[in-house]
């Protein structure tokens, strides 16, 4: 018996091995190639250190790098001050429309982008008349975009705590409400908030239709262009936007378990 259950746990680890190597030859395999296609012109990557330089040889790759880094900044702004009170005071003084706002959050979700294209064309003609063509005002749509996944991420962490208990507490004290938003439920929901955050900033870094479709530039819309002159320049700036996703994503799971634990009572 004792036999059996150790060839059957051997299996089982060489089974779980197998995918392993599997999964990371299928995820690491193309950032080698990456890596291979893009040294192959040695001024790539020291171009890329070198701000001043690649702006100058390509400056509509460095308007699409600052115009992606803003939006992301400004998206994860306004999202966080539209979607954070809305979703406390939905808990605290509506909750019957809980699933209301949850449906519209998801929404977007459920529209492919090219038609959310076609329902933000006549929208941004207006706010071009009023606003100007620049490319920050894609926060507006962006905004919108995100909305799926900063909701869930904020509403896990309202989920977590007891909102309508603390701010009743809160308030008793003498706090107004943005006290109570301030120094009690957003230190509770930190967590989500980053959460929310990271997954905006990674989601407008990679984002490319409604930009490219709005006449609009950002990274996306930048290194499809360049990659019709620079075909190593376009790949070395798509693995660097990838790797950062990546290391958000890392830097969003490590921050989440630091922050479970530290909320974890001590024994």
């Amino acid at each position: 018996m004792a036999g059996v259950i150790a060839r059957r746990a051997r299996r089982q680890r060489v089974f779980r091995w197998a995918v392993l190597l599997a999964l990371g030859v299928f995820f690491v395999l193309p950032f080698v190639a990456m890596i291979e296609f893009s040294t192959r012109d040695p001024e790539t990557w020291p171009l890329l250190v070198d701000w001043p330089a690649l702006r100058e040889r390509y400056p509509a790759l460095a308007e699409g790098i600052v115009n992606s880094l803003l939006q992301a900044a400004f998206t994860a702004v306004l999202m966080l001050l539209l979607l954070v009170p809305t979703a406390v005071w939905v808990r605290l003084r509506l909750p019957r429309l809980r699933r209301l706002i949850e449906f519209i959050c998801l929404l977007p979700l459920t529209i492919p982008a090219i038609v959310l294209v076609v329902g933000l064309a006549p929208v941004y003609a207006w706010v071009t008349y009023f606003l100007g063509g620049s490319s920050l005002t894609l926060v507006f749509a962006y905004t919108v975009l995100v909305l799926p996944f900063a909701y869930r991420a904020v509403d896990v962490g309202l989920s977590a705590i007891d909102v309508r208990t603390l701010a009743e507490a809160a308030r008793s004290l003498g706090a107004g409400w943005g006290t109570v938003m301030w120094r009690v439920v957003l230190p509770n929901i930190r967590s989500a908030v980053l959460s929310a955050a990271f997954l905006t900033v990674a989601l407008v870094l990679g984002e490319f239709t409604i930009a490219s479709l709005l006449n609009r530039t950002n990274l996306q819309v930048a290194i499809n262009l360049l990659g019709k002159s620079s075909a190593t320049m376009s790949v070395a700036v798509s693995l660097i936007a990838l790797l950062l996703a990546f290391v958000l994503l890392l830097l969003l799971s490590l921050l989440g378990g630091r922050l479970r634990k530290a909320k974890e009572p001590t024994p």
